[in-house]
């Protein structure tokens, strides 16, 4: 599924089926399925859905749309499919030798959201092995080329849009861009390069490039965007960066701020709503009716631009957005190594488009929670 909108926000396909059996492992969480055996296997066999342990944001809606997924599957009844949650990539990399210690013939595949790089060495066994995998959201590029297929949102596109965005709202080659990064990973260099990729020309969004007249020089990226460093993406950081940053006056006059996730823009809200910045640099800030984009779908920034909340405060913005990247997307990963299974080709690189949320269509749209 590549967005999740009101149209389509059943998610999942109607059945066929993956397989994941089990083997409780150290430090994480299991959710087992029944059914019949694997088609892929003639003996039959599982799969097994490792991902982040759903505890809140858009991490926690991976496990449930994971859930839903293993679900379907397992009511279907051509393969059995088991969800396995961890807090850590240690509790992982466990998880991984724990299956891989097991008998192998019922095993038929591992669908994996990598916690972070390290898990590297797992996915490594997990090719020696020989059993089939989907990557999905954290692509490790060491690794990438062995998968059935690697299942993520278009991070690049998510640059472009923002940055397409503000281009539509006036932004012009040199203004100030402020860009509060995620992490140290692929996903935030990607959705770096996105944005700039975009003004110079070189990255389409919505099937068009940058006006000429809009396009940036190189010169003009390397002077006018900043970026904040690894934000973690923690609204908490965010919210206590962007107050350090406007203690400099000068900052408040930045009309384009860049946040590569939802929860940072929340960051951002929640320290103008607060009382870390004075007044004065407030109304400075104000009087450039700045704009602010996120990504991922939280609700409670699409309640904000739905204009629902913190109304006081974007009646002296310009505009908020938000960029698809949709915890849904796991259920495609996981429908992708039934297909795989299923004798059906998939696309190795799976990129799944982003499109932007604005007041104007964002009742098109569910968030999560």
């Amino acid at each position: 599924m590549s967005n999740i909108t009101r149209r389509s926000f059943v998610v999942g396909t109607g059945a066929t089926a993956l397989v994941a059996a089990l083997a409780g492992c150290s430090g994480g969480e299991t959710t087992e399925g029944s059914g019949a055996g694997s088609a892929a296997a003639a003996t039959g066999g599982h799969i097994y859905v490792l991902t982040a342990s759903p505890d809140h944001g858009w991490t926690g809606q991976v496990g449930v749309f994971a859930q839903e997924k293993v679900d379907e599957i397992n009511d279907a009844d051509a393969y059995t499919a088991e969800l396995q949650t961890a807090g850590a990539a240690a509790d992982q990399i466990a998880q991984v030798e724990d299956i891989l210690a097991g008998d192998l013939s019922n095993v038929a595949g591992i669908v994996i959201q990598p916690l972070d790089d390290t898990v590297q060495s797992a996915i490594q066994q997990i090719v020696d092995a020989g059993v089939p995998y989907v990557a999905f959201d954290r692509i490790i590029e060491a690794v990438q080329d062995s998968a059935v297929a690697n299942v993520k949102g278009d991070n690049s596109g998510i640059g472009a849009g923002s940055a397409a965005y503000f281009v539509e709202n006036g932004m012009n080659p040199g203004d100030a861009v402020y860009i509060y990064q995620g992490d140290t990973s692929s996903v935030t260099t990607l959705r770096d390069n996105g944005f700039t990729d975009y003004l110079l020309g070189n990255l389409e969004f919505d099937g068009a490039t940058v006006p000429e007249d809009k396009k940036w020089t190189q010169e003009q990226i390397d002077a006018a965007i900043k970026k904040s460093g690894a934000m973690n993406w923690s609204r908490s950081d965010t919210k206590a960066a962007f107050e350090s940053l406007l203690g400099d006056e000068a900052n408040a006059q930045i009309k384009w701020w860049y946040a590569e996730d939802d929860e940072l823009a929340m960051g951002i809200l929640e320290a103008l709503n607060g009382g870390g910045i004075t007044d004065a640099t407030k109304e400075v800030f104000y009087e450039t009716k700045p704009y602010i984009t996120g990504c991922g779908g939280l609700n409670e920034y699409y309640e904000v631009i739905r204009g629902n909340s913190y109304q006081d405060i974007t009646e002296n913005l310009g505009g908020v957005m938000s960029v698809t990247y949709s915890p849904s997307m796991i259920q495609t990963a996981i429908q992708d190594m039934v297909d795989h299974l299923d004798g059906k080709e998939v696309p190795q690189d799976h990129v799944i488009a982003c499109e932007n949320v604005t007041a104007e269509n964002v009742d098109d749209y569910v968030g999560f929670e």
